[in-house]
């Protein structure tokens, strides 16, 4: 039965169903926008996953893509699609998280944004983050971004907005960046997939230095195939089918890179689920937790602080102007790089620490805790002191920052759901290079053990159904 047969728009099918009902002519890329740009409409309300929406914009963009003779060599063709508000799109501001830091109009694509619009995808507007894209809570003065599987619950961060979006539907897939766990950190919270690339594998170029390196361009999806097709499109390659991996060894660590920071029982559980996963699969699992030095909290945090400095001063900002939790964030990454704590030389050991791991422990992907809690509160965090934002950030996200560090590449995989309800997820880590067998361990997990593609009562038009291609 076709999708178009099922459904009573397309809002709620996946990106490859989409791409395909537009190339077969079963539906035009107008109509399909037409759809989401409605939905959006109907449920950003309560969620404010979204900065900025460009409804005529899109349609004229979505008009263009349906006047293209040959439509087989896009495989997002008529795929609508959210940019994250840090990352350039010609004709709107750049806010980065807040008015305070808003940009002027861009005048150009960020690169990424230039391959998404290449490949046939039509950008419907921005989604929201913190300032500066610090927090793994998403809100400012304006608006309380919220989790659509729990609407009292934040959706993560930074790149909150974007899985807030795709979790309800309002996009199949979403653009995000990730410094410090910014994909994944979202994707765990909302149940999506989020794929960190690791490093140099696509073009970062944001803000003073792509934090000193730490940052990569992703998506979220609702499904593997998405994940790939989007990876493929940010990393400029040709779309490459996921093959089911054979017989791997993959370690297995509970060990918090945070010491006093542990998983609870949720999510000790959802590894141990993953782990039977993974053996049903044909793979062994073995115990194996990297070593997490002291000094390695110091330097992501010490970083996490100057990177923080860096963007402020190379974007000319007011100190005065920043957020309060903002405003000594950037004073600490101030004081750090004088002291000298934020080294190249470091981060360098503990990349080269992190690809050994593999082979010291001879092992194939590490799999871990996607977060250690449950997502905080969605509130006005913007309001309140950053010692209050810090401890939550660190008690509930600890897991995604070293791999950050490390430039390893690193996924996000739903595997169930907590006794409240909420999503619960693993994260699969791997060395230089397993961006594609990470994506194909993940599609066995979704073959296993399918996932509730969006959160219970949306999307509320249509009935989507998983992607199988």
């Amino acid at each position: 039965m076709a999708v178009q047969d099922i459904m009573a728009t397309w809002v709620g099918a996946t990106a490859k169903q989409i791409a395909r009902g537009v190339r077969r002519g079963d539906i035009s890329a107008t109509q399909v926008v037409a759809d989401h740009l409605e939905h959006i409409a109907r449920a950003d309300g309560e969620l404010a996953a979204f900065r900025a929406v460009r409804g005529g914009e899109a349609i004229t963009e979505a008009e263009k893509v349906d006047e293209q003779e040959d439509l087989a060599n896009l495989p997002l063709a008529g795929v609508p699609i959210a940019v994250k508000e840090n990352t350039p799109v010609a004709g709107l501001p750049t806010w980065n998280g807040s008015a305070a830091v808003r940009t002027v109009v861009a005048e150009a694509d960020h690169e990424v944004v230039r391959r998404l619009r290449g490949a046939g995808a039509v950008i419907l507007g921005v989604t929201r983050m913190p300032e500066l894209g610090l927090w793994a809570l998403t809100d400012d003065s304006s608006a309380v971004t919220r989790n659509p599987w729990d609407r009292a619950r934040t959706p993560g961060g930074s790149s909150g907005g974007a899985a807030a979006a795709v979790a309800a539907g309002l996009v199949p897939i979403a653009h995000g960046n990730d410094g410090l766990g910014s994909i994944r950190i979202p994707a765990a919270c909302c149940g999506l997939v989020g794929l960190k690339p690791g490093r140099g594998v696509v073009p970062c170029q944001l803000g003073a230095d792509d934090w000193f390196g730490l940052t990569e361009h992703g998506m979220l999806t609702t499904t593997v195939a998405d994940a790939a097709a989007g990876f493929s499109v940010l990393a400029g390659r040709r779309p490459e089918k996921l093959v089911p991996p054979q017989r791997l060894r993959v370690g297995v660590s509970l060990r918090s890179p945070v010491r006093g920071v542990s998983p609870d029982a949720p999510n000790r559980d959802a590894v141990a689920a993953a782990g039977r996963l993974l053996a049903a699969a044909g793979h062994d699992t073995v115990p194996a937790d990297p070593v997490y030095p002291t000094s390695l909290g110091l330097q992501g945090i010490a970083t996490w602080f100057a990177a923080a400095a860096a963007d402020v001063r190379a974007a000319g900002l007011d100190r005065r102007d920043l957020q309060r939790r903002t405003r000594r964030h950037v004073a600490l990454g101030e004081w750090a790089q004088r002291r000298g704590y934020v080294r190249e030389a470091d981060r360098a050991a503990w990349r080269q620490r992190s690809t050994d791991f593999f082979t010291d422990h001879s092992v194939d992907l590490l799999l871990t805790p996607a977060l250690a809690s449950v997502p905080p509160e969605a509130a006005r965090w913007a309001d309140r002191s950053w010692r209050a934002n810090m401890t939550a950030n660190i008690r509930y996200a600890p897991y995604a920052a070293p791999w950050n560090i490390a430039g390893l590449p690193a996924i996000v995989v739903p595997v169930g759901r907590r006794p409240d309800g909420l999503p619960v997820a693993v994260q699969l880590v791997g060395p230089p290079g397993s961006e594609l067998l990470l994506l194909g361990v993940a599609g066995q997990f979704e073959m296993a053990a399918p996932w509730s593609r969006h959160a219970p009562g949306y999307p509320r038009v249509g009935t989507g159904t998983p992607a199988t291609a």
